[in-house]
């Protein structure tokens, strides 16, 4: 499970500081119970929404239930976080 002050305070770090590979590793540090993607919006399928969005990025939830990941809507659900990196065309 994924507590919702948790997820914004992984957006609000970053928002102050960019993402980008050091924002992950700084994010995995901070919270070692969380799983943490980045990847581009590309990698994420089109008829998902993401449940945050950051200047340059949106948030998805995955959950690692039964051994297999997979996306999920639910807080309640979710192991890991995707940090998905908008391109700007």
């Amino acid at each position: 499970m994924i507590a919702a002050d948790v997820l914004a305070k992984v957006v609000a770090q970053v928002d102050a500081v960019g993402l980008g590979e050091a924002t992950v590793t700084a994010l995995r540090q901070a919270w070692p119970g969380v799983h943490f993607t980045f990847c581009s919006e590309d990698d994420i399928p089109g008829r998902l929404n993401p449940v945050a969005e950051g200047v340059g990025y949106g948030v998805y939830l995955v959950s690692g239930a039964e051994h297999c990941v997979a996306f999920t809507d639910h807080l309640e659900a979710a192991t890991g976080l995707v940090l998905a990196e908008q391109s700007e065309d």
